[in-house]
């Protein structure tokens, strides 16, 4: 396939109507696109600074502090001092925020199931391997 368009023009119609699909989704949730996030990486376990949370997800550490802060007034998110630096915050998921978090990522891939039905069963099982490879990869995971 060398006569193929690059990676982003073909991703970026996917995201953008992806993105379309989640907006309603989440709202009705009552929560961000930063909000939920935060809650999916902190599904990986709790993070050690909230500078390597922005990190993590892509976000601006200084926008991400007033997420942080109604993820924690609504007692979605926990932040406490890391024992290991005092002047660093440990942050985590709640029960609470992960009972919302999974809400909202079933009512998001069942949102998503009319476009992975496109796909034959075996090309969506495939594409959906290679695309988590992938962001394992760009993570920085061990996947790829």
């Amino acid at each position: 396939m060398a006569d193929r368009p690059d990676l982003a023009a073909m991703m970026a119609p996917l995201i953008r109507a992806l993105l379309a699909m989640e907006t309603p989704i989440l709202a009705e949730h009552d929560i961000s696109m930063w909000g939920y996030s935060v809650l999916s990486r902190l599904t990986d376990g709790p993070v050690r600074g909230q500078a390597v949370l922005a990190e993590a997800i892509g976000a601006d550490k200084t926008r991400l502090i007033d997420v942080l802060d109604e993820l924690q007034e609504r007692g979605l998110i926990r932040r406490e001092p890391d024992p290991t630096d005092r002047r660093a915050r440990v942050v985590a998921i709640t029960a609470a925020g992960s009972q919302l978090r999974d809400r909202v990522r079933r009512a998001i891939q069942h949102a998503e199931q009319p476009l992975l039905r496109r796909l034959p069963p075996e090309d969506r099982v495939a594409f959906l391997r290679g695309l988590h490879r992938l962001a394992d990869h760009v993570r920085g995971g061990q996947s790829g």
